[in-house]
């Protein structure tokens, strides 16, 4: 038995629980240092089981709930109007001070070796699988590119690869397109795990974006005339030879205008204006509705000579984007039933994946109004690293973007779930469902669960579509202020899709047997996904 103690050493239950008066500090008060005239009571230990009145009764949770005072927030009167806030959404402050290097200077005096980075240059040799060409484009990421040269012993690039060719691929071994005679035989070698050199495939891949070069002594204005012309890059050399020493594209050009706009005053003063009042951007555009399949959208994308597309609710409001970046998520063969799933799906998995890969939800911010101003618009296309913007007729909402209904509609199992057979196997069994859990990360394959264009509403989310803009736009703006003579960006926009227009496509019966093979193969050819943006 333990050794009793007295009250005086070791205090009751209650007396311990008993709040301290804020008055006198019992722990601090003797009998010796109290006058015996004094009035205050002393603060005596109780003997067990006598309760003091102060403590017989003590609120519970629940009933400190109660009657809970109201938050302030309630009542407090906003700081913005909802017109202020929508003008501060149109026009957000920008905090660049711009590079040191170029304050002053006269951006024609500088040169393009200046703004590239010579580690932006990544090649693969002739030989190379286009599998380990592809996990190379997907892991790089800008400027999404990857250079092809004939071996390691030279940098001279002879080719090129990007997600427009990954898209041209995919469709090839699927049997949705057929370039020339070879791509039967190429398909077959494909599906049966072959791997597949690049020398065997780039000459049937259809119309191609020939590259373009400059050498690296070379000042912006020849830049700005080629890219503002339609290219999407320039491949820089060092003068004199044919070694490669960096990449130029149109988005690392409009970013450099865009983060040092406030040393050059000839294009400076073009940001405040409207897209209406600058007349940019083209009113013949590329759509899709949002229930037509993905593959669809990618033999658009192919056969037109585009890189991405908007899609469309039924009353032709914009939803979503479908860039030929986004050809990443389909490079395992787990994700092949992806291509007969809905437009609408595939913009929940590619949000969702962009969703897990920043941290925080995604949202579809690729569009802009006719009042919209160019520096809201290039803040847009170099924030979300897009080459296109799409033009709507309502203005974006002023408050805050809905959440999309896809994306909550999708269901999307942790990443371990992905290969562990018998967790997801079990989940399947006991719910009834056959949806299989495998695919692009975090995101469910199953093409019948998203919401239909019908049920979209693409009111609350952007508006009518009316129009696009595009890098090219901006740059040939840039470049016709500056006094410089681009030729027209149409022009190349009619030779490359009277090119890709020549690629066949085969019924879509024919193309069935080639898809189930390759669900049940083992692999595509190709792997993984990334973190690449548009």
């Amino acid at each position: 038995m333990a050794p009793s103690s007295s009250s005086d050493d070791q205090p009751s239950s209650a007396g311990r629980n008993r709040r301290p008066s804020p008055i006198l500090n019992p722990a601090q008060t003797s009998t010796s240092a109290i006058s015996t005239s004094s009035n205050t009571p002393l603060h005596t230990p109780r003997k067990e089981g006598a309760l003091s009145p102060s403590v017989s009764h003590r609120s519970s949770f629940a009933e400190n709930l109660r009657n809970y005072p109201p938050s302030p927030r309630t009542q407090r009167q906003h700081s913005f109007s909802g017109a202020a806030l929508a003008e501060l959404l149109k026009n957000p402050p920008v905090k660049m001070s711009g590079d040191e290097r170029f304050r002053g200077r006269d951006w024609r005096s500088i040169g393009v070796a200046e703004i590239t980075d010579p580690d932006e240059v990544r090649f693969v040799q002739m030989d190379s699988s286009i599998e380990g060409t592809t996990k190379l484009l997907v892991k790089s990421g800008a400027p999404n590119v990857i250079l092809v040269r004939e071996s390691t012993k030279t940098k001279t690039a002879i080719a090129t690869f990007d997600y427009s060719d990954l898209n041209a691929y995919l469709l090839l071994v699927l049997g949705l397109s057929a370039p020339d005679g070879s791509a039967g035989k190429l398909a077959d070698r494909a599906r049966t795990g072959e791997a597949i050199p690049l020398a065997d495939l780039l000459d049937h891949l259809g119309a191609r974006e020939m590259p373009a070069f400059l050498p690296h002594t070379a000042d912006l204005t020849k830049a700005m005339e080629v890219l503002g012309g339609g290219s999407h890059r320039l491949i820089i050399v060092k003068e004199g030879t044919s070694e490669v020493v960096g990449v130029l594209s149109q988005l690392r050009l409009v970013r450099f205008f865009w983060e040092n706009h406030q040393n050059f005053s000839v294009t400076e003063s073009l940001y405040a204006r409207a897209l209406r009042e600058l007349r940019l951007g083209d009113k013949e555009v590329l759509s899709i509705n949002g229930d037509a399949p993905l593959k669809t959208a990618l033999q658009i994308m192919n056969d037109e000579g585009v890189t991405s597309l908007p899609v469309l609710d039924n009353q032709k409001h914009v939803v979503g984007n479908i860039s030929h970046v986004d050809v990443r998520l389909l490079t395992d063969t787990s994700s092949i039933p992806l291509l007969t799933g809905s437009c609408i799906h595939f913009i929940s998995v590619i949000l969702s994946e962009r969703g897990m890969a920043d941290g925080k939800d995604s949202f579809p911010v690729f569009h802009v109004n006719p009042t919209s101003t160019l520096s809201h618009t290039v803040a847009k296309l170099v924030a979300t690293r897009s080459h296109r913007m799409w033009i709507v007729e309502a203005p974006s909402p002023a408050a805050s973007v809905p959440p999309s209904p896809s994306v909550h509609s999708v269901a999307m199992p942790p990443f371990s779930l992905q290969h562990n057979n018998n967790s997801s196997g079990g989940l399947s069994e006991r719910s009834g469902s056959s949806h299989s859990l495998t695919g692009p990360p975090y995101t469910n394959t199953a093409p019948g669960i998203s919401v239909t264009a019908a049920q979209m509403q693409g009111q609350n989310m952007s508006g009518r579509l009316s129009g696009v803009v595009s890098l090219t736009d901006v740059l040939n703006l840039f470049a016709r202020a500056s006094g410089l003579s681009p030729r027209d960006p149409e022009e190349e926009r009619q030779r490359r899709r009277r090119s890709s227009s020549a690629s066949l496509r085969p019924s879509m019966e024919g193309v069935r047997p080639s898809a189930e093979f390759l669900s049940g193969s083992g692999e595509l050819r190709r792997s993984g996904s990334g973190a690449a943006h548009r």
